[in-house]
């Protein structure tokens, strides 16, 4: 039985440039395939500063604990994704669930 590659110059051309710009976001290749195109990439999570944030909040009467919250979710877990061409030769993108 053959197999037959159904990805093109172009497509594989735009697979690397996501990994070039997902790279230069901070994300980090954590397992790559070339024979089939395939990378995930995994970005650590950042470390907030707790203090500053509840200096803030006191200081705006309880305003910033908005954007304190909205950065302990962005920000505090790692994340993970799966950049890939499929067997049609299409560009995909997914999220990983990390444990």
């Amino acid at each position: 039985m053959k197999s037959y590659q159904f990805i093109d110059e172009k497509n594989l051309d735009r697979f690397y440039e996501i990994i070039a710009a997902k790279t230069r976001n901070g994300f980090v290749i954590t397992e790559q395939n070339e024979k089939l195109p395939y990378v995930v990439l995994s970005k650590k999570k950042k470390a907030i500063n707790h203090s500053f944030h509840l200096f803030l909040s006191i200081l705006t009467f309880g305003f910033w604990t908005i954007v304190w919250i909205y950065l302990i979710l962005k920000f505090s877990r790692e994340k993970d994704i799966l950049v890939a061409v499929d067997e049609d030769g299409n560009l995909f993108e997914d999220k990983c669930i990390s444990i």
